[in-house]
């Protein structure tokens, strides 16, 4: 036996792009970069660099988080559920302790005008639009700062 004649271990590799029969693709598939003869795929880098927008705004994210929100029918709902009296004040420690928020919560809290107000309370320390300051007010809370 010679060594020629040794069963080969490694699967042979497909050659592709050696021509073919009868004017066909030559295993390369149809069409596209791929197909081309010397084809070379961009390079990446490239790629980044389109992503990029022109002004190269990325350096100046927003350092703070967007502010969770409130609507005024949720948080009037769910004092009247959790059988809370008329006028309590709703504040960041208030809705820790009602556990709408994560214990060591550090972000901003703003309450917006969503739905309709069932029982009056009042708002302490949040930031609140102007509609809902006005359905606030005009239910029977307060907001204070």
């Amino acid at each position: 036996m010679r060594i020629n004649e040794l069963p080969s271990i490694r699967k042979k590799t497909k050659r592709v792009g050696r021509g073919g029969k009868r004017g066909t693709t030559a295993g390369r598939g149809t069409k596209g970069q791929k197909s081309r003869s010397g084809h070379r795929m961009r390079p990446a880098q490239r790629d980044l660099l389109l992503r990029i927008p022109k002004a190269r705004g990325f350096r100046n994210k927003p350092q703070e988080p967007a502010a969770i929100i409130f609507n005024v029918g949720f948080l009037s709902a769910r004092l009247q559920r959790d059988g809370r009296e008329k006028g309590t004040i709703v504040s960041k420690e208030s809705l820790i302790a009602m556990k709408l928020l994560p214990a060591r919560f550090q972000g901003a809290v703003k309450v917006l005008a969503g739905g309709d107000i069932e029982m009056p309370f009042g708002v302490k320390g949040l930031k609140v639009s102007k509609e809902a300051a006005a359905k606030i007010e005009k239910a029977g809370g307060k907001i204070s700062q």
